[in-house]
């Protein structure tokens, strides 16, 4: 498993067929690239093959967050998000916030992380 931090290399292209394996969805190719370019990629590859992402979105300096952390099904219970989340914690500018989807909160407490704010969210309102 080859791992990278920062992964400025990630674009649209291969992020893509990655993510619809996970989150299926009808997602734009340029808004995808833009929001990439907008985020610390750490990457997994097994080969060419992306197989785990997990991106930060941070200020540099009072806050950042996990936007999310996705391992491929097939390359579950490897230690790939594992050791995603520990090159977040070596690398991170900041202190990290992030949601998690219920019933994962074992995986994360297990990997170092506590349990802090409650997360909401606010839809994006509908433009015309």
């Amino acid at each position: 498993m080859e791992y990278r931090v920062d992964d400025r290399g990630l674009d649209a292209a291969v992020f893509l067929p990655f993510v619809n394996r996970i989150w299926p969805g009808d997602y734009d190719m340029d808004e995808t690239q833009a929001a990439l370019s907008k985020t610390i990629n750490i990457t997994a590859y097994d080969g060419k093959l992306l197989v785990g992402c997990l991106r930060i979105l941070s200020d540099g300096y009072y806050f950042g967050t996990i936007t999310e952390l996705l391992v491929l099904p097939a390359y579950r219970k490897q230690g790939i998000g594992s050791n995603l989340l520990r090159l977040a914690r070596d690398h991170t500018p900041t202190m990290l916030y992030f949601g998690a989807q219920p019933g994962l909160e074992a995986f994360y407490e297990k990997n170092g992380c506590q349990r802090s704010m409650q997360s909401y969210m606010i839809e994006r309102s509908k433009r015309g």
